[in-house]
């Protein structure tokens, strides 16, 4: 399966001919759409058709990140403030309705993703809230409780899956005890290993889902140098051993302030560590083309893996 191990990202509302261009002739593995690419279902399904032409291919990855409350991508077209935090306080007054009613809003929420041609929505978010977690997780968080977490992002990937779309566990190994925004600048967590293993990481572990997305964050504990995303061990050690993560990971995305080389840089550095797919999300055209003539095609593991996808989107 001949594709580079890049997921795009494009400027606006239309395709420009150079993005026709990359995505017709430069083999990216899959795009992600954000609000300045979706005003309303009819343009939005025109643009998910014509890059399902433009790379001949009907199961191409299209991604979105539409988690509700304040990260939702097509606020412009359908309104749901419901953020995770929602669910994970109406669990804790009453466990059976609150899955009810997030096993329905999944299904609504997929439903219309479908309908758009969109298949993959990276969600849930994982990561476990502390009193002092950066306001940049917030309320997209279930819960401080890790069970309610778990339990949660396992239900979350459950009805995804039903519905034919992809989910994305992040962000992974742990974002929560993060006191910063990996947008602006590196965050460090300085607990000790036990202590992530026992809250930060169990979310994680034993979820069904077919993608990851990493965190831009320094575990001093763990590797004093390298950021998760650029650390081979944390990669191997914790989130393939420990964790026992076995799809596909993504990187979370690589032009945050978070990494400090640049683009290209960042970019092969993921994948030296161990990262499957690199994701960039600024929508810049030169570095689309920059980042794509440079990053590897995949390899047989991530091949193996997207093979497993196409065949699970039926």
């Amino acid at each position: 399966m001949k594709r580079k191990a890049l997921i795009v990202s494009i400027k606006g509302l239309k395709l420009s001919k150079r993005e026709k261009i990359l995505l017709s002739k430069e083999k990216p593995w899959g795009i992600i759409l954000f609000k300045r690419n979706l005003k309303s279902f009819r343009q939005i399904k025109f643009l998910t058709n014509q890059i399902k032409s433009l790379t001949k291919n009907n199961k191409f990855p299209i991604l979105i990140d539409e988690e509700g409350g304040a990260v939702s991508r097509l606020s412009n077209t359908i309104k749901h403030d419901f953020s995770a935090f929602f669910f994970g306080k109406l669990y804790k007054k009453d466990k059976v309705f609150s899955s009810y009613i997030y096993k329905h809003y999944i299904n609504t929420i997929s439903k219309t993703l479908n309908y758009l041609g969109i298949n993959v929505n990276t969600i849930p978010v994982l990561d476990v809230l502390r009193n002092n977690t950066s306001k940049i997780i917030g309320e997209r968080s279930f819960s401080n409780d890790k069970n309610i977490v778990k339990y949660l992002g396992n239900l979350s990937i459950k009805y995804l899956h039903k519905n034919k779309i992809g989910g994305v566990i992040k962000h992974i190994p742990g974002h929560g005890a993060a006191t910063s925004d990996s947008h602006k600048k590196m965050p460090t967590i300085k607990l000790t290993l036990k202590k992530l293993n026992k809250i930060d990481f169990y979310p994680f572990k034993a979820n069904k889902s077919k993608l990851a997305m990493t965190a831009h964050i320094l575990y001093p504990k763990i590797d004093k140098k390298n950021v998760a995303t650029f650390s081979k061990k944390i990669i191997k050690d914790i989130i393939r051993k420990k964790i026992g993560f076995r799809g596909l990971l993504i990187t979370d995305d690589i032009s945050m302030k978070a990494l400090k080389y640049d683009l290209v840089t960042n970019a092969k550095k993921s994948i030296d560590a161990g990262c499957n797919l690199v994701l960039y999300c600024a929508g810049n055209i030169n570095d689309n083309f920059k980042l794509i003539k440079s990053v590897p095609y995949i390899d047989k593991f991530t091949s193996k893996k997207t093979s497993e996808f196409f065949k699970f989107l039926g």
